[in-house]
């Protein structure tokens, strides 16, 4: 039907539908528009696209287990990725694979011109790798975001002391190691640097900020560079061998390893051979003492009681000789303590006696003061009478000379080996 044929009303009704489907129209259509710019925006601002990135490269052994669009990670946190991996040139001799990686601000801040490195390490045990670059400890910032300039030494003189305009270079004397100068200090020694032979230096304006590098380090000139596109920074790698080439290391010492096993698994054969015809022996070793054991038993069974090791070790006979023994000793022992008494008693009374003699002498002897002195010129004469007559040729020979005692060898009573009595007993 033709829209001519319908009624006025019905044409009015058709039209007011038709501009709401086309609004709902639109306005689903800037839904969908403004649904796919914030998925832009947050894929931009989640992969980086509106940051700074710092251009870094090294160098590998090999690519195994890095692709292009890997993470490149600081501290365990994805920081940039890798934009490209490519061999080197044939004539390159030194260095096999390239690899160039970005860094999103503010992370390249981490990378300094000394403690900085690029790790290329395993990941996971299917070959794969991941390239890690650790925080710098000392140094430069390997980038800088403030105008560089060259000054001579009459433009310098003018900034000396200014707080914004500090060193961009290292300011070396002749033959020292040490420099005079560091970059990013303030210019103040501008003596020590003219004495040094240093005409022109490199300047840099802290007081100006700005979005893109400006400056980049140069490690063979101890300087910063202007920063132009194309320029990349250079980091040394430490690179640890793919997974795969570990386990290839490693079942290799193990068939290397391997005979060795088998030799050792021969000898423990061997060994367990022995100790089960050592255990067989030592059965036959124990069935064959076993009568010694049982005699040992039943020989330590008789000692349970008192007086059994003498009844073990003595005859009978000498059993009653030692009791009669121990009887008469007893006996002996009991009169010569008694005797003992009665020779004490008696040596006391003497003891008394001499005492009472002595007593007697001293008093004596106190009363008559010249009779020790009469005793003893007695003594005297007595001695020299007598050595007179030894020297009298009528009585020399009452006195002989006296005579040294020979030593003679007496031969040695031979010892015995000494038996016990029950031997003696039986012989």
């Amino acid at each position: 039907m033709a829209l001519q044929d319908l009624t006025p009303q019905l044409r009015t009704r058709l039209s007011r539908m038709e501009r709401a489907v086309g609004w709902f129209v639109l306005v689903a259509v800037g839904l969908l528009l403004f649904g796919f710019g914030y998925y832009l925006y947050n894929t931009a601002e989640r992969k980086g696209w509106f940051r700074t990135k710092a251009p870094y490269y090294t160098y590998t052994h090999t690519a195994s287990g890095l692709k292009v669009g890997d993470p490149v990670t600081l501290m365990g946190l994805g920081i940039g990725q890798i934009t490209v991996i490519e061999p080197m040139p044939p004539t390159d001799w030194e260095h096999n694979m390239y690899v160039e990686f970005e860094i999103r601000s503010p992370y390249f801040g981490y990378i300094w011109t000394e403690g900085s490195w690029a790790n290329v390490t395993s990941a996971g045990l299917l070959g794969g790798r991941s390239l890690e670059v650790t925080k710098g400890t000392n140094g430069y910032p390997t980038y800088v975001f403030h105008p560089l300039s060259m000054f001579s030494l009459a433009q310098a003189k003018g900034i000396v002391g200014s707080t914004n305009w500090v060193l961009a270079q290292e300011i070396l004397a002749p033959g020292a190691t040490n420099p005079i100068a560091r970059p990013l200090k303030p210019l103040t020694n501008l003596s020590a640097i003219a004495q040094a032979g240093y005409s022109n230096m490199m300047m840099m304006d802290k007081g100006v900020t700005q979005k893109l590098m400006t400056g980049i380090w140069n490690p063979y000139k101890h300087s910063y560079e202007v920063f132009e596109k194309g320029m990349k920074y250079a980091l040394e790698s430490v690179e640890s061998p793919p997974v795969s080439e570990q386990l290839q290391s490693m079942i290799a010492e193990v068939e290397r390893v391997l005979p060795n096993i088998f030799n050792l698994t021969n000898h423990l054969q061997e060994v367990l051979t022995n100790s089960a015809e050592l255990t067989s022996n030592l059965n036959v070793v124990a069935l064959s003492a076993r009568p010694a054991v049982s005699n040992l038993t039943a020989a330590l069974s008789q000692l349970n009681q008192p007086g059994a090791l003498g009844e073990w070790l003595l005859s009978p006979t000498a059993r009653k000789e030692l009791e009669g023994f121990l009887g008469n000793a007893s006996g002996t022992l009991t009169n010569a303590n008694t005797n003992l008494l009665t020779l004490v008693s008696n040596l006391n009374v003497s003891l008394d006696n001499l005492a009472g003699m002595t007593g007697n002498l001293r008093d004596q002897v106190a009363g008559n003061p010249t009779l020790v002195r009469g005793i003893a010129d007695a003594v005297v004469h007595a001695d020299q009478l007598v050595q007179g007559l030894k020297k009298f040729w009528l009585f020399r020979n009452l006195f002989p000379a006296p005579t040294t005692p020979a030593t003679t060898n007496q031969p040695q009573p031979s010892s015995k080996p000494v038996t016990s009595p029950k031997a003696t007993s039986h012989r």
